[in-house]
């Protein structure tokens, strides 16, 4: 009991631990993981992916989906975003998805963690936090993904690059747009009322 009584002590509420991060504190790290499932201290999200619960007023709080990301890769050097944050761009987005994107350099593929399923895609490049210039050019690879009318979303969203900063679109462009966006997006940063 005294090695489950020091993995015990090691967990913080609201964290989520790798079954590698916990082995460490204990020899039998398989069977004191079971033992603080059944008791409640950890919850198991995906296999190998435990969560210490925090408690709030509601009852236990989910994970945080950045800490749930960030343990299943490993790492922090991912870009966690949703169809939805294309609705800030007023381009005829409306549509809310239950959908979470995950921009990576390691993991392809469906994934379910803590009940919530993921989009794992490994890019080459994407930026750090989202921006306006970002969201537009995504918007424009992902577009035939969309359930909105794709002819009418290009329409402004082809208007909407024109208020963009000019040097910041060009940058998004060129680092994070296939092939198709770049050809749409060509014209629109030729227009002499875009010029600066």
């Amino acid at each position: 009991m005294k090695k489950l009584d020091t993995l015990r002590k090691q967990l913080k509420p609201g964290k989520v631990y790798r079954r590698a991060d916990l082995s460490q504190w204990s020899n039998a790290v398989d069977r004191h993981l079971a033992q603080l499932v059944e008791e409640g201290s950890l919850n198991k999200l995906a296999p190998g992916l435990y969560y210490a619960p925090k408690q709030t007023v509601f009852g236990a709080a989910p994970p945080e989906e950045h800490e749930l990301v960030r343990s299943f890769l490993k790492e922090d050097d991912f870009l966690l975003t949703t169809p939805n944050a294309y609705n800030s761009l007023g381009v005829g987005t409306t549509q809310l998805y239950n959908k979470r994107v995950v921009y990576n350099h390691k993991r392809h593929g469906s994934f379910y963690l803590g009940g919530r399923e993921f989009f794992f895609h490994v890019k080459h490049r994407f930026p750090k936090k989202l921006s306006p210039e970002f969201l537009l050019v995504d918007l424009l690879n992902n577009l035939n993904s969309l359930a909105e009318d794709k002819d009418e979303v290009l329409k402004k969203t082809l208007v909407k690059a024109k208020s963009l900063d000019r040097k910041s679109l060009l940058q998004s462009v060129a680092r994070y747009g296939n092939t198709k966006t770049k050809a749409l997006l060509s014209p629109a940063l030729k227009e002499s009322s875009y010029a600066v």
